[in-house]
Order: structure tokens, then C-alpha cells, then sequence
């Protein structure tokens, strides 16, 4: 009986994750042609609906309006802050890796996870909110990223979470949104 076990189990993994990867693929619509600059709108805006992390209110926190520079990662942009250009690391998300061996070696679904930022992120005018730290200990600032169009507010570190290009990964103190 264990024998049989172990096969099935493995078959409904692997079938677990083709259909997961099947998903991620469809959903990416023009994300994954490998275009590395922001687009103008996510590849699904015209159909999209309201996702989990739009309609929460409005930021609460000390908010800075930032211009965007350039999209380095999934959960890592570069921006300018009252004149001064700087790296912001999001809270409370990781996204895979675009470098982590190298230039040429990047983590499965790095791309699509920096793509779905960058088209995230072109959608509205861009505030950073602070939760309790200022920086981590690369020296990047770390701040809950919002997008606001036409009076509506979406929580960037959220979407990318429910759109399935992050995961959740809190660092205490600063897990405002964590039960989100």
C-alpha cells in the first residue's frame, strides 16, 4: 500500500504544479516577451477587476510622492524622493531573483515578477508609505508601495502577492499589512 502511495503522491505534485505553471504562463499575457522597460499598462487592464489590493482605503502612514527611475526587481525599485534618488526594498514580499548566480542566471519567474512590477507601477501616481524602519541593512528604504488613479488606491506589495509573482515575508517591525 505504501508503495502505491508514494507514485500518487508525486503524480499529484507534479500535477499540482503544471497546472501552476500553466496558470502563471497564461496570466503573464505580453509580460513574458522579455521587453525589459515599463509598459504602459498591465497586459490585462482592459479586463481586469478589481483585485484584493485595490479598494483598501487609502494609505495611513508618513507618505513621500515618488517619480519612478527604473524597476530593478520584483520587489525592488529605484526612485526619486524629494530630488534625491534612491533604492526602495518592498515590505513584507519577496519576489525570485533576477541575478542570484550571476547575470546570466536568472531565478524561475524573476522576469515575469519584475515585469508585473514594472506594469504595476505604470499605472498611477506612485507613494511610498513608511511602516516603522527606515532602511535595511543595504541601505535601501523600505516602504509599502501605492499606486493612486482617479481617486483609487491599490497596495503594490499586495497585488504582486495575490497576482502570484510574491510571497509573503515579514520582518518585524514592520508588518502593518501582514494580516493582509
Amino acid at each position: 500500500m505504501r508503495s502505491q502511495l508514494i507514485p500518487r503522491l508525486v503524480a499529484a505534485v507534479a500535477a499540482g504544479v503544471a497546472i501552476a505553471v500553466m496558470g502563471c504562463a497564461g496570466s503573464l499575457g505580453s509580460a513574458g516577451s522579455g521587453s525589459s522597460g515599463p509598459s504602459n499598462a498591465h497586459p490585462d487592464s482592459a479586463s481586469r477587476s478589481v483585485g484584493p489590493a485595490e479598494g483598501l482605503g487609502e494609505p495611513t502612514g508618513v507618505l513621500d510622492e515618488a517619480t519612478l527611475v527604473r524597476v530593478l526587481d520584483g520587489d525592488t525599485i529605484r526612485v526619486l524622493v524629494n530630488g534625491v534618488e534612491e533604492r526602495v526594498r518592498y515590505i513584507g514580499i519577496n519576489t525570485p531573483e533576477l541575478h542570484p548566480g550571476g547575470p546570466e542566471t536568472p531565478a524561475p519567474f524573476a522576469q515575469a515578477a519584475t515585469q508585473a512590477n514594472s506594469d504595476l507601477l505604470s499605472s498611477g501616481r506612485l507613494v511610498l508609505e513608511k511602516d516603522l524602519s527606515e532602511r535595511d541593512r543595504f541601505g535601501r528604504l523600505l516602504r509599502n508601495i501605492w499606486i493612486e488613479q482617479d481617486g483609487s488606491w491599490m497596495l503594490v506589495n499586495l497585488q504582486l502577492v495575490a497576482d502570484g509573482y510574491a510571497r509573503v515575508s515579514t520582518f518585524p517591525p514592520d508588518v502593518k499589512y501582514v494580516d493582509l
